[in-house]
């Protein structure tokens, strides 16, 4: 009963929102993010189906956030991606899946065991979501939600024993297992050395630091190499061995929908023990609409003999439905590629487990 009284929860949220939309719309987008109404219940087991075999999927990408701590540029960017009707109440339809219920709800759709919730801190382009405000999600789902912290970047020079203090304290909650960086979000180089404290906490420390590379789509981000090609990651990478580096995005260019630095990424991955990848956002519908891409990255990372270096991730919610969605894309593509149902099971939850440190959840 569950999904049923969901289901009413979020009709009753989004109606005076939607005012003129009737209750035979909202059905039909709830039966198109794929939730299904039963009075006997629903299958709640989690894992999805690769070749005949159950493989349990930790899903390391994943927003919490407000609606008012986002700029109102990037609000009105993120309002339009909405499907119809949600669109008409973009505020609703956000505070409604970047809340922990909000997320969970979002992950049991997709069938997802655990996630990881990103802190973000930047303020210019797509808003704060607090080291906090993770640390208390998680808390309502210990066992599937886990977080990476994050500190400011636009007082760092002034401010840079403080942040990288409230840091080490984010770090020190059991819950919070990486650190979150995003040059071209936050406004610095890759290789600029006046950051790379944070590296020497993340091998203290024994926390990945999980890094946004390539292009993004959100208004007010730096476009340029320095801020996007991790090829200017290589000093830092070279310089703290003792630090794991996840390449996000594989460099994807979403402003082009190209494969940007997925090259570079391979390469960095090949030459350095603790550089991995992970796929999130580059093969959706919106930047990848034929799948090809994601299909492409995938196979390319096959091929170079990189599964062993690969996390999952889907850069969600981002919309109602688009966390199974973006599941399923991936699926495809991997089984497109190839992949074993060994190697899904460790692209899906078993090198995350063995990077974090996390035990699976059944």
């Amino acid at each position: 009963m569950k999904v049923f009284t969901w289901v009413c929860d979020g009709f009753n949220r989004h109606r005076s929102g939607f005012r003129t939309i009737s209750t035979a719309l909202w059905l039909t987008w709830v039966c198109g993010t794929g939730l299904s109404l039963s009075l006997s219940g629903c299958d709640t087991a989690k894992g999805i189906d690769y070749d005949g075999r159950r493989i349990l999927v930790v899903d390391m990408h994943l927003h919490p956030g407000e609606w008012d701590a986002i700029p109102e540029d990037t609000r009105k960017f993120i309002g339009s991606r909405f499907p119809f009707p949600l669109s008409l109440n973009p505020k609703t339809t956000a505070e409604g899946i970047l809340s922990a219920e909000g997320i969970l709800s979002e992950l049991d759709k997709a069938r997802v065991s655990q996630a990881v919730l990103f802190a973000v801190y930047a303020p210019r382009t797509v808003g704060i979501a607090t080291n906090e405000r993770v640390i208390a999600d998680t808390a309502t789902a210990p066992d599937r939600l886990f977080g990476l912290a994050s500190l400011r970047i636009d007082n760092f020079r002034t401010e840079k024993d403080a942040e990288l203090q409230r840091l080490r304290t984010a770090l020190a909650n059991p819950s919070m297992i990486g650190i979150k960086l995003a040059h071209a979000h936050q406004h610095f180089r890759m290789d600029d050395p006046t950051y790379f404290g944070i590296y020497q906490v993340s091998s203290d420390l024994k926390k990945p630091v999980y890094l946004h590379t390539g292009s993004s789509p959100f208004p007010g981000t730096s476009s340029e190499a320095p801020y996007t090609d991790p090829t200017y990651l290589e000093p830092a990478v070279k310089a703290y061995p003792g630090a794991i580096f996840i390449l996000g995005h594989l460099g994807y260019d979403f402003t082009d929908q190209q494969s940007g630095s997925l090259e570079a990424c391979i390469r960095l991955a090949k030459t350095y023990s603790n550089v991995y990848l992970e796929p999130s956002a580059l093969g959706s519908k919106g930047s990848d609409p034929t799948g090809e891409n994601l299909k492409t990255a995938m196979q390319k990372i096959r091929d170079a003999g990189l599964v062993d270096r690969v996390i999952y991730g889907s850069d969600g919610p981002q919309s109602p439905g688009f966390v199974k969605d973006y599941l399923s894309r991936t699926v495809t593509a991997m089984k497109a590629s190839g992949y074993t149902a060994d190697e899904a099971q460790s692209v899906f939850s078993g090198n995350f487990a063995r990077v974090f440190r996390v035990a699976p959840a059944k």
